[in-house]
């Protein structure tokens, strides 16, 4: 059974599915999203040399019968699907389950849902139709993974869900990202540590903060397109932005489709502190 529920940025929901009052007529824009295919022509060549491939921005569409005890009853019903698919609200999540599959989605509505007349409204039931940009065009696995790595444990191996294997002075792990597309990361330093350093070995990219945490500070990177962050919280809570702390050469990396060998280093060689590295799987479709 298909069943959509809609959070809007207001914390409102409504959940549209096979049950009254807001029946799942029709929905689509689940998979089918165009993509911009780069490629470039040399004089005389055959055909053309690929480049890259973008996506373009996903508009799923709901079509829903309003199903209400009587004419009052619809119309307060109305009113909220209107308020929750306010397009003035910006942002809300909107959530896909069919079965095992459970994905999500952020989008926002292009208009004020449509109630059309006529033969669409019979006494206390009436058709709604919504249509939604979803500027970031991914369905995300609602499940957020994390692994912890910890530093400075020599010539000790331990079990986790995923091999991870303690030198000296470093530590490294093995990330499968076996969603569709590579995927950005959160990367949480707990100090202390100096210098930390977070290298995705399999695309050679890395992140490395010029800076000494102490014990109870924590360093978190986020990797996202538009979305790139470096804070330092330290014991209150507090949070401050840390981009000048960044060395030149680090790069937001994101783990690649398939196995990732990540590496954490740090010039410091504390038994305690450690690393979280957070990421969720991105779907072209469900």
């Amino acid at each position: 059974m298909q069943r959509i529920i809609f959070t809007s940025a207001r914390g409102q929901i409504v959940e549209l599915s096979n049950r009254a009052p807001f029946v799942l007529s029709k929905i689509d824009g689940l998979g089918d999203v165009q993509a911009d295919v780069k490629g470039q022509k040399a004089p005389f060549q055959d055909g053309s040399t690929y480049i890259d491939s973008s996506l373009s921005e996903r508009y799923p569409s709901i079509e829903i019968t309003i199903l209400a005890e009587n004419m009052d009853d619809l119309l307060k019903k109305r009113a909220y699907i209107a308020s929750v698919f306010n397009p003035k609200l910006g942002e809300g999540v909107l959530k896909y389950e069919n079965r095992n599959v459970v994905r999500e989605i952020k989008a926002t509505s292009e208009h004020v849902p449509t109630f059309p007349s006529g033969t669409e409204r019979v006494f206390s039931t009436q058709k709604a139709l919504i249509n939604l940009k979803c500027h970031e065009p991914f369905w995300l696995d609602t499940h957020i993974e994390s692994e912890p790595m910890s530093a400075w444990v020599g010539g000790m191996e331990f079990p986790f869900e995923f091999p991870v294997e303690f030198g000296l002075k470093s530590s490294t792990t093995t990330l499968l990202n076996d969603g569709d597309v590579e995927t950005p990361v959160e990367i949480v330093f707990h100090g202390p540590a100096t210098n930390p350093i977070v290298t995705n070995k399999t695309t050679g990219e890395y992140v490395r903060v010029k800076r000494t945490l102490g014990k109870n500070d924590k360093l978190i990177v986020r990797t996202a397109f538009g979305n790139k962050e470096v804070l330092i919280e330290d014991s209150t809570g507090k949070r401050t932005r840390a981009f000048n702390w960044l060395d030149g050469n680090s790069v937001f990396w994101q783990l690649d489709v398939g196995f990732n060998e990540i590496e954490y280093n740090a010039d410091s060689n504390s038994d305690e502190a450690t690393v979280i590295i957070n990421w969720r799987k991105r779907y072209v479709g469900v």
